[in-house]
Order: C-alpha cells, then sequence, then structure tokens
C-alpha cells in the first residue's frame, strides 16, 4: 500500500502531557519516539474501543510536538541520559544497568478514522470521542505515561473531530482552517527523497556511496571550506540549507529471515502469531510547522506490510500530496536495510 487508506474523520486529542516516553527510537537514533510506536498506540486503542462497543476503525496517526525535554545531559559535546539506580543484588553488589532514554513531551495526538455511524448521527460522534478520550488516558504512548490536565488547561484543550467526508477541494478548505488550532508546534513528516537526492549527490562526487553513506550524511552538519571564485575569498559553508529540520529516523522493520510457524520459535511473546526476526528499516524525516500543510494526509503515517518481501514499515504521503512525481516509489520498498548488530 502506497497512499493513505480512506476515512472521514480526523479526531485531535490537544496538547497531551506525556511523561517519561521512550526517546530511544532505535538501535541507531534517539531523540522523539518513533512513529511506529504511535501506530501501536492507534491498533491497541481500536482495540480497546471495539471492547467498549465503538463502531470506528482507525486508518492513520499522525502528531504534533508542542515541547520536549530529553532527560539528558545539557552542555558539551558528549551527552549521556539520565539513568535510575537500580537496586542491590542479593549480595549487596551493584546490579547492571539497562540503559534507558526518557523525554517528557506535550503533543497532540492525530487519529484518521473511518464510522458509518458518525456520519449519520453527528452526536454520536462527539459522545464517542469522550469515551476515546477516556481510553486514551489510561494509556502508555511510547512508554510513557499520560499526565491528567491541570486548570486552567482541562477546559481548553477538549478533543476535536473534523469532518471529512466532502469532496478533496472540500476537505482542504476544512484541514486549512482547522490546522492553525494545532500551532505552535511542528509536526514530522517523511522525506525519502533527501535521501535519494544525497545518495546521486555523492555519486555525483565522485564517492563510491549507497544509502548507509547518504543516511549518515543527511544526520550531521557537514562544513567544508570553499572559495568562491567570482570574489576569491574563501569561507566555511554547510550542506544543510535547503533542507529544512531534517531527521535520521527509524520507519520500520525489515525481515532477516523467514516466517516461521505459530510456536515453533522458543521464548517468543505469542505462540498463536506466526515469528519472524527482523532489524530497523531507516529513513530521513522532516519537522514542519502544521500551517505549511495543505492536506491532512500531508502529516499522516499509516502501516505498509509486504510479507512477501519482508518489509513491515510505516509509510507519510507528504512528498506525493505536494504533487512530486519526480519519486521512484519503487526506488523505496527498502529505504535503507543493514544489519544493526555491524555497525
Amino acid at each position: 500500500m502506497n497512499s493513505c487508506p480512506a476515512y472521514d474523520h480526523l479526531l485531535v486529542f490537544p496538547h497531551l502531557q506525556v511523561q517519561n516516553a521512550n526517546a530511544i527510537s532505535s538501535p541507531l537514533t534517539h531523540g522523539f519516539p518513533s512513529m511506529t510506536a504511535f501506530l501501536g498506540l492507534m491498533w491497541a486503542l481500536q482495540r480497546k474501543a471495539h471492547d467498549v462497543g465503538l463502531d470506528v476503525q482507525f486508518k492513520a496517526v499522525g502528531t504534533v510536538c508542542h515541547q520536549h525535554r530529553e532527560l539528558a545531559t545539557e552542555g558539551g559535546f558528549v551527552k549521556s541520559f539520565h539513568l535510575t539506580r537500580n537496586p542491590v543484588n542479593k549480595d549487596g553488589g551493584s546490579a547492571a544497568i539497562v540503559e534507558e532514554g526518557r523525554i517528557h513531551l506535550q503533543l497532540s495526538l492525530l487519529l484518521a478514522a473511518q464510522s458509518s455511524r458518525w456520519t449519520q448521527d453527528p452526536a454520536a460522534r462527539d459522545a464517542d470521542m469522550t469515551t476515546l478520550s477516556g481510553l486514551l488516558a489510561g494509556m502508555r504512548i511510547a512508554g510513557g505515561s499520560v499526565m491528567p490536565p491541570t486548570q486552567p488547561w482541562r477546559s481548553r484543550y477538549k478533543p476535536w473531530a473534523l469532518d471529512l467526508t466532502g469532496t478533496q477541494a472540500d476537505r482542504q478548505t476544512v484541514f486549512a482552517k482547522a490546522r492553525m488550532r494545532l500551532l505552535p508546534g511542528f509536526t514530522l513528516v517523511g522525506r525519502d527523497d533527501l535521501l535519494a537526492q544525497r545518495m546521486q549527490q555523492q555519486i555525483d562526487a565522485g564517492n563510491n556511496a549507497n544509502r548507509l553513506d547518504a543516511w549518515l550524511s543527511l544526520a550531521r552538519i557537514n562544513w567544508r571550506w570553499s572559495t568562491d571564485p567570482t570574489t576569491d575569498k574563501s569561507s566555511w559553508y554547510h550542506d544543510r540549507t535547503g533542507n529544512g529540520w531534517a531527521v535520521p529516523i527509524p520507519v520500520g522493520y525489515g525481515a532477516l529471515g523467514e516466517l516461521q510457524a505459530a510456536g515453533s520459535v522458543a521464548n517468543s511473546r505469542d505462540n498463536d502469531t506466526p515469528f519472524r526476526f527482523v532489524e530497523s528499516l531507516y529513513s530521513v524525516g522532516q519537522w514542519i510547522s502544521p500551517h505549511h500543510l495543505h492536506n491532512a494526509e500531508n502529516l499522516l503515517w499509516y502501516a505498509d506490510s509486504q510479507p512477501d518481501a519482508g518489509l513491515y514499515r510505516c509509510r507519510n504521503d507528504h512528498m506525493q500530496t505536494l504533487g512530486d512525481d519526480a519519486l521512484d516509489e519503487d526506488a523505496w520498498d527498502a529505504p535503507l536495510e543493514f544489519d544493526t548488530t555491524t555497525y
């Protein structure tokens, strides 16, 4: 699936206070939680909604981050996570510490939903939104705890929904009016195209580059000393100009072997579900202010599972909905795959 699934409502749970969320989003990245964590939250919330009798299906998820504070040391070239002290062993010795990265977040959660009941009875949607808000308050978001709102924010930040059942032009108009309610903040969108561009730039420069080289190049600020031929003056410049706030992100998982029959792998969590060993897939994302977006699909992420190809990743249609015809979708069936134990 290379396009966002159809939906008719956009649910917004604004300014959720999340404490101690997981800041280690993959073996190679840290900071804001992976979008795979929010997809898992979406599926868990849908199961809880069905258990209480709600007729709703969630199709995609998006986030807008308003504030964040990673629990790490500040200053210097090397940062360290704030770690908790484990209890001592039975013999009184110090127990081993498993590094855990944590981050405090204030974010708005957006869910693309489909419900025939809401289309026929808008009042039912408002009642169901209250139920969903209560369910969400008792769940974990990327491993973090959802804190109750405090006064005076309790009445200000109530969940709200957009009816997106009209034509494409109508949907754009409705979203354009509502996107200002998500400010100030930034949303994460997919920019697989930046990875392709950087790899091509390195190849054109005569480097024997691959996707990993391009990804590592985009993950840092590359400074170079250059001389302007017109003025014969030399200065430092970097290659971040024009790429915006681009960041390396995990986008899912790639298979390391064949699918194993349910219960055939010892110590697996679920003996009723087929098992497969996987590794992380990586790509590039970009943080954008919501007022720059024209469609709700620009910020929504959805699952794209291809078991035959061994790919289980999440996708975002930001570049496609902007009309970028230069993207080669076939080239991104496997955006960046390598054994994380090697690097």
